[in-house]
């Protein structure tokens, strides 16, 4: 089970080198083919921020050339018109979360437009994220929805590579959703994937978000999957409506599946 067509949307801010170099070794990982779009906004063409813009093709080629992969590039004025319609016809999509200066570098509809039209799986990195493996130690935020299922499915890929996966529940009532953590973690098994479930109970105290950063069996996640809901700047995924804390967080990838 891989990923065989991987898309990675980059742009002229530092941290898309990083996004790059993730992007190439995930498509090595699993013979990926790897496309790149160019998801440069037109103020990202002009001025201080042009001369970057103008190499995105040309360090995609080169960083394709090095790891040895079949590669794709759709440059700025494609990506208009296509980009929508390549990201139909792949199994992942890298994309930031762009913050600040970088929002207005790059195309508004990345990356919660993208997820919402296209039915892939994606994979946010944190604008300041700090280059790192990412899927040796998964955590999936569970709430049982069609949703989280779907993202479960979605990161299959990852999840029976890595080296420790936690499913962690959040629920007003102790193990509410006990049962169906213990499904999906024979589920899990049954595709060769170990993992342990941390059941946490919602007294009131602290929010989704903070119980599992808090939460000793997941405080060394390098990635997050959950499920995202249909609404507009949408993450209301996790446990209902605390994924926007969870696309803000400033250290954990997320895989997202709509």
């Amino acid at each position: 089970m891989a990923y065989r067509d991987i898309m990675v949307y980059l742009d002229p801010t530092d941290g898309a080198q990083d996004r790059l170099r993730l992007a190439a070794a995930m498509a090595v990982d699993h013979g990926a083919r790897l496309i790149g779009v160019d998801a440069s906004s037109d103020a990202a063409l002009v001025g201080a921020w042009a001369n970057k813009a103008r190499r995105i093709g040309l360090n995609f080629e080169a960083a394709v050339k090095a790891a040895g992969l079949a590669g794709h590039f759709v440059g700025a004025e494609a990506a208009l018109a296509l980009g929508g319609e390549y990201s139909h016809c792949v199994d992942l999509i890298i994309a930031p979360r762009p913050e600040g200066e970088a929002r207005a570098l790059i195309r508004p509809e990345i990356p919660d437009g993208v997820l919402v039209a296209s039915g892939a799986p994606m994979l946010i990195l944190p604008q300041d994220w700090p280059p790192a493996p990412v899927g040796q130690n998964i955590v999936i935020a569970w709430n049982a929805s069609r949703e989280a299922t779907r993202a479960v499915h979605d990161a299959m890929p990852l999840l029976v590579k890595a080296k420790k996966v936690i499913i962690f529940t959040f629920s007003p009532r102790a193990s509410a959703l006990r049962t169906t953590s213990d499904m999906l973690a024979d589920h899990l098994r049954r595709h060769g994937v170990e993992a342990r479930i941390s059941d946490w109970t919602d007294t009131g105290d602290i929010s989704a978000l903070e119980a599992l950063f808090a939460s000793l069996d997941t405080q060394d996640a390098d990635l997050i999957v959950a499920g995202a809901f249909r609404h507009s700047r949408l993450f209301e995924s996790l446990f209902g409506s605390v994924s926007v804390d969870l696309m803000n967080q400033p250290t954990a990838p997320i895989l997202l599946s709509h």
